[in-house]
C-alpha cells in the first residue's frame, strides 16, 4: 500500500468567470501585502495573477491538506522577486492562513521577500538569483521521470500497469531570459524529453530599470523556443479561456517539454500602473495603494 494513499484534491466546477474573481482577489490581497511590507514588486505580480488562478485552481493536483504529498504536481516560480502574488494565491487555496496576509517581509514571519522553500505553505523552492529556477524545475521533472521509469508505487491505478506521475510547471521572466542558465536548462529538458514539465515565460517586457526591449531584446522569442526544440504556446495570459487551453495542450503534448509565452500586461487592474516599468520594484504609497484597491473592488463586482 502506497504511503500516502489518498488522492490529491482540486477545487472542483470552477468556471472560467469565477477564475476572473479568484485573480482579482489575488491581486487584491497582494497589493494589501506590499502595502503593508512598504517594500517589494508590484507590477509583475498583478500581471501574472491570471495565470496563477487558473494553475491553483484548475490545472495543477495539489492538496493544502496533504502539501508534502510525493504525488504532487510541483510549482517553481524562478521569477522569485514575484513571491507575493504567490503567496496571496495560496492564502486563496488554503495553504496560508488569512491571518499572514500582512506579515510579508516581517521578522520571524514565514512570507520571505523571495521565495523561500517551506513544504507546509506550498513553497517548493528557494529562490533570488534569477535564471536559477527552470534549472530546479528541469531537475525535479527529471526526477518524476526516473522514479516513473523505475516503477514507483502507484495508486488509485486505473490499469495494473499504469504509472502515476507528477508535472512540473514553472514560471520565469522576460528580463530573467537574459541570464545564460535559462538557456541551458531549455537544452537539458528538451535532450531529456521532459514532456512532464511546462515553463510559463510572463512577457510582460519590463524589468527593473528599463522595458526589457531596451535592455536586452527577447524576440524573435517564440522561434527562439522552438530552435531550443520546445512545443511552444503562446496566449494572452491575462485571457483567462486562452490560458487554461493552453496548459491543456501542453498536457497533450508527447516527448518535448511545453513553454507558454503569456503575454501580460504588468501591474494589471490599476490604471495608473500598467505597462510602466516604473513598478517593476516599487510598491504604493498609502494614497496610491487606496486608489489601486478601489479599481480592483470594482472589478470584483
Amino acid at each position: 500500500m502506497p504511503l500516502f494513499p489518498y488522492a490529491v484534491s482540486m477545487p472542483k466546477n470552477f468556471s472560467a468567470q469565477q477564475l476572473v474573481g479568484v485573480a482579482n482577489q489575488i491581486r487584491i490581497n497582494t497589493l494589501k501585502m506590499l502595502g503593508a511590507a512598504g517594500s517589494g514588486h508590484t507590477g509583475g505580480p498583478l500581471g501574472i495573477a491570471d495565470v496563477l488562478a487558473a494553475l491553483y485552481f484548475s490545472v495543477m493536483n495539489v492538496d493544502p491538506v496533504h502539501p508534502r504529498d510525493p504525488y504532487r504536481d510541483r510549482f517553481v516560480l524562478s521569477a522569485a522577486h514575484m513571491v507575493p502574488v504567490l503567496y496571496a494565491t495560496l492564502i486563496e487555496r488554503g495553504f496560508i492562513s488569512q491571518s499572514e496576509l500582512l506579515t510579508l517581509r516581517k521578522n520571524d514571519s514565514r512570507l520571505k521577500g523571495h521565495t523561500f522553500r517551506d513544504l507546509d505553505i506550498g513553497v517548493e523552492t528557494t529562490g533570488g538569483s534569477l535564471g536559477q529556477g527552470i534549472g530546479i524545475a528541469v531537475g525535479m521533472a527529471l526526477a518524476g521521470k526516473l522514479h516513473a521509469t523505475m516503477g514507483r508505487p502507484t495508486k488509485k491505478k486505473s490499469k495494473p500497469d499504469e504509472l502515476v506521475d507528477y508535472r512540473v510547471y514553472c514560471v520565469i521572466g522576460d528580463g530573467e531570459s537574459n541570464e545564460g542558465s535559462v538557456w541551458e536548462a531549455a537544452m537539458l529538458a528538451a535532450k531529456y524529453s521532459l514532456d512532464n514539465l511546462c515553463v510559463v515565460c510572463d512577457r510582460n517586457h519590463i524589468q527593473l530599470s528599463e522595458t526589457s526591449d531596451v535592455i536586452m531584446p527577447l524576440d524573435p522569442v517564440v522561434d527562439k523556443w522552438k530552435a531550443f526544440n520546445w512545443n511552444v504556446i503562446e496566449v494572452d495570459g491575462n485571457d483567462i479561456p486562452q490560458v487554461l487551453f493552453a496548459f491543456s495542450k501542453a498536457k497533450m503534448v508527447s516527448g518535448k517539454p511545453s513553454i507558454i509565452i503569456a503575454n501580460t500586461v504588468p501591474g494589471k487592474g490599476v490604471s495608473f500602473m500598467e505597462n510602466k516599468w516604473e513598478w517593476h520594484g516599487k510598491v504604493p504609497d498609502k494614497k496610491q495603494l487606496d486608489i489601486a484597491l478601489a479599481e480592483l473592488t470594482a472589478n470584483q463586482s
